[in-house]
């Protein structure tokens, strides 16, 4: 069975505050993208638990730490599902704000339980990916939310980008979640993004900012000259997604490849 885990970029992302728990608060818009890895089952004829490959993007973790195994793992502690490959083609880069890792952790959730009928519903299939990751449940349902909490709480929204396109760059420049956090200072925003989305979309740009800009661009300058050439070259909205490092900007009409990017890893597609 084949399905294609698809990524999702941050609209806005207001860190609010510290938790107890070392975490933080946060408030933000997830809204899925069509750039997809593919992930594929099938049973397999040995005795081996499970067997896993993949190709595209070099994926270096450990088994340990695969986010697609511990969700077969997680499953297969709860039901009889046979011996199976597993094979993941990645699309998505890493470290780059997009959930790639989320994403093919929830589809694997549902890949399984399609695949094998378990008959777990849409909720139960949410509390399983929130054991994988924060942003994972996201993925179930895999329709725009605003997101609270770690980014686990998450209410309907009304955002419809489909009239237009998204330029997406991810430059070759590692920025770790820890590190991005070290660097905020939290605070509530004057007003929430909840009431900021529903403005036209044109004047997001004056009032829907990403946190981490302020931290990470003067540490990463490229990234800032990646989001002035979107808005250079007719962006009505251009930010930087989760804690980065890539780079997006939302246009009218099909944009034109930069010749700047050539370089980095870039993507073109109507949303």
């Amino acid at each position: 069975m084949l399905c294609f885990p698809n990524a999702k970029i941050n609209i806005g992302l207001n860190v609010v505050s510290k938790r107890s728990d070392g975490f933080h608060n946060i408030e933000t818009i997830f809204y899925p993208i069509p750039l997809c890895d593919a992930l594929e089952t099938t049973d397999l004829t040995s005795s081996q638990v499970y067997q896993f490959s993949a190709t595209g993007i070099p994926v270096t973790i450990e088994d340990h730490d695969n986010i697609v195994l511990k969700a077969f793992q997680l499953l297969k502690t709860e039901f009889a599902i046979p011996p199976t490959a597993i094979h993941l083609h990645k699309n998505i880069p890493f470290g780059a704000g997009l959930g790639g890792g989320s994403a093919d952790g929830a589809f694997m959730i549902k890949l399984l339980n399609d695949k094998y009928h378990l008959k777990l519903s849409e909720s139960r299939m949410e509390q399983l990916a929130g054991m994988l990751g924060s942003d994972c449940p996201f993925f179930i349902q895999n329709k725009a939310v605003f997101a609270e909490g770690k980014g686990d709480i998450f209410s309907k929204i009304s955002i419809d980008l489909s009239n237009y396109f998204i330029y997406l760059i991810k430059p070759n420049l590692p920025i770790s979640t820890p590190e991005a956090y070290r660097c905020i200072t939290p605070k509530s925003p004057n007003k929430s993004l909840r009431e900021l989305i529903q403005q036209p979309i044109e004047l997001w740009k004056d009032s829907i900012f990403n946190d981490f800009e302020d931290s990470i661009f003067p540490k990463h300058r490229e990234l800032q000259t990646i989001k002035d050439l979107l808005y250079k070259n007719g962006a009505v909205y251009a930010a930087m997604s989760g804690s980065g490092s890539s780079i997006y900007g939302i246009f009218n009409c099909q944009p034109t490849p930069i010749d700047d990017f050539k370089c980095h890893f870039t993507w073109i597609s109507h949303l």
